[in-house]
C-alpha cells in the first residue's frame, strides 16, 4: 500500500466521525505548521497528541500559565510538569 499524503479536509471529517489517529495527524500538522490555536482547538475536542505537543512546547518556554491552562483543558502531564516547573528551586533550571 502507497503511503499518500491526505489533505486537511478530508483529515478533519474523519476527526469529527471520531477517527483518533486522525486528530494525531491534524495536532501533527498543526504543530509542524506553528500553528497554536489549531493545537488548542484540537485539545479542547481532546486531542491527547495536541496536549503532548502543547506540553512540550510550554516547558521549552517556562510558561507555567499555559501549563495550567492545557491541564485544565485535561492534559495530566502538563500538571506534572507545571508541579515539576513550580517545585524547582529558584535560579535552577528544570531541563
Amino acid at each position: 500500500m502507497t503511503n499518500k499524503n491526505i489533505d486537511r479536509e478530508t483529515l478533519r471529517a474523519l476527526a469529527d466521525e471520531g477517527n483518533e489517529t486522525a486528530l494525531d495527524r491534524l495536532a501533527d500538522l498543526a504543530d509542524a505548521d506553528g500553528d497554536l490555536e489549531e493545537l488548542r482547538e484540537l485539545l479542547d475536542e481532546g486531542s491527547m497528541r495536541a496536549g503532548l505537543l502543547l506540553t512540550r512546547r510550554a516547558v521549552a518556554a517556562g510558561d507555567p500559565r499555559e501549563l495550567q491552562r492545557i491541564s485544565d483543558a485535561g492534559y495530566d502531564d502538563a500538571g506534572n510538569e507545571l508541579d515539576r516547573l513550580l517545585r524547582a528551586p529558584v535560579g535552577e533550571e528544570t531541563d
